[in-house]
């Protein structure tokens, strides 16, 4: 079994405070178990490879009705889009 450490956060803004309790209330949760859960969900994918960009817009979009494949255009030179007729 995984081991538990505590963690003691000190001047903390009030302000913050009150949005990480406000966040807690929405999730029905307690403070504590509020920002374990950011705390969490801050470290898990870290180090793990990122999926590409083209890939990331996919996902976000896909509940919209994107359907078509967004090409990975890794290697290529950027270039700014020319919006003029």
């Amino acid at each position: 079994m995984d081991g538990m450490a505590q963690l003691l956060v000190r001047n903390l803004d009030d302000g913050v405070k009150g949005k990480l309790q406000t966040r807690a209330r929405r999730h029905g949760r307690s403070t504590e178990e509020e920002v374990r859960e950011i705390l969490g969900n801050a470290v898990r994918e870290e180090g793990a490879p990122r999926p590409p960009l083209g890939t990331r817009i996919a996902q976000r979009f896909a509940s919209l009705g994107l359907t078509e494949e967004i090409p990975e255009f890794r290697g290529q030179t950027p270039h700014p889009v020319d919006f003029e007729p």
